[in-house]
């Protein structure tokens, strides 16, 4: 890197706005690269049965920095604070909040953000969840230019990534984080200097990734093995996926699957105790729980639950 590039990048002024974990490995990359003016993101939050103030992920990365830290509770309303920092770009990740146009506009190099699938597949608020819950093999990173429409800003790069058939939700996130923070800053230069790409998204293929709602959590045993194992490393490790035995929540965190059939018994129906766990009926097959949490206890593993009660549980239908 040349004199040149170095009077660059501390003359630019960055500032990044994002809240959960997922932002933190995007902040960091860019604070060890760059000079990030100030941090924006939610305000702190109530959390546990303590009811105690939690400061959101990134406000503790930039703390450690000595970064002005910025929290809005309604950014539209609230954005001039942003402005008159004079941003040359904004870097948006996981923020959790719609940029007003006036503050989309402003940067000389524009707002940019990292999303978590590969664009135009995806848009919204949960594209990790989704990804694994539509059992697709191949995700990734966008970096994208933010418009006024919900992830439809033109696209500068892209990077793919393969989700395996082990992974969970936790997994992928930390794997596309990662891929988040390198690829944000292989781009940087040429979105500074103006040498970058910008493709229009194509509106064909537009696809979403609605936030997990409470109804997404309930395991429905009508569907196939496969959609079932796929909702629940989909939901681990948040929210979770859940069944109803005996009145009472029962989370499942792992499972595998079984082919074999019984084809006279219920979908939901617990035909078999395996040495893995608890075999449950599906439209196809069998789904077999390994690894659960009954209601008000620690996660186990499920053969450790069955102890002394395996012999009850045969025919029990599940909700």
């Amino acid at each position: 890197m040349n004199i040149e590039d170095i009077e660059i990048k501390k003359e630019l002024k960055i500032v990044f706005m994002g809240t959960p974990d997922f932002s933190v490995p995007v902040l960091d990359a860019l604070i060890k690269n760059y000079k990030v003016k100030a941090v924006v993101t939610q305000p702190d939050k109530l959390v546990g049965r303590s009811g105690k103030l939690a400061k959101p992920p990134v406000k503790l990365l930039a703390e450690q920095h000595d970064i002005l830290v910025i929290q809005l509770k309604k950014i539209k309303e609230e954005y001039q604070e942003i402005i008159d920092l004079e941003p040359d770009l904004i870097v948006t990740c996981a923020y959790g909040q719609i940029l007003p146009e006036e503050l989309l506009n402003y940067p000389r190099l524009g707002c940019i953000n990292v999303h978590a699938s590969l664009l135009p597949k995806l848009r919204g608020g949960a594209p990790i969840h989704r990804a694994i819950l539509n059992g697709f093999k191949k995700t990734g990173i966008t970096i994208m230019y933010m418009a006024k429409g919900m992830d439809d800003g033109d696209i500068i790069e892209q990077r793919e990534l393969d989700i395996l058939d082990t992974d969970t939700a936790s997994t992928l996130h930390d794997k596309l984080s990662k891929l988040g923070s390198e690829l944000l800053i292989e781009t940087l230069p040429s979105i500074i200097d103006g040498t970058n790409k910008r493709v229009p998204q194509d509106s064909s293929k537009v696809t979403f990734a609605p936030i997990i709602k409470p109804d997404d959590e309930k395991i429905d045993f009508s569907k196939t093995s496969l959609e079932i194992y796929n909702q629940i490393r989909g939901l681990n490790s948040f929210p979770g996926a859940y069944l109803i035995l005996d009145g009472k929540r029962i989370k499942v965190w792992e499972s595998i699957i079984v082919e074999e059939y019984f084809p006279e018994k219920f979908n939901g129906e617990i035909v078999k105790i395996y040495n893995e766990g608890i075999g449950i009926k599906t439209s196809n097959g069998v789904i077999v729980l390994t690894l659960i949490q009954p209601e008000g206890k620690p996660k186990m593993k499920a053969k450790d639950f069955l102890n002394g009660i395996k012999d009850t549980l045969i025919g029990k239908i599940v909700g």
